[in-house]
């Protein structure tokens, strides 16, 4: 996997991810994010469509993405 795209500070901070990048990350294919894209409700982490081809992810939102499922054995929910 390649590193995250990154941008000189003062334009878009923080790392971005392409659709088969955090595929590679999460360990699932990149169909399954598209199908997160396109579900009603949707679901998966929070994206940034660039074209009708092109879609990104913040590094940051994909981890908060991560904190809120998060699934502590024995807590009481």
């Amino acid at each position: 996997m390649s590193p995250p795209h990154t941008v000189p500070d003062g334009q878009l901070s923080g790392a971005w991810y392409s659709t088969a990048e955090l595929a590679c990350l999460l360990r699932v294919d990149p169909s399954t994010l598209r199908r997160w894209r396109t579900a009603h409700p949707r679901q998966g982490p929070p994206y940034v469509p660039v074209t009708g081809r092109v879609v990104l992810y913040s590094a940051r939102d994909v981890e908060a993405w991560l904190v809120e499922r998060r699934v502590t054995p024995g807590a009481v929910s």
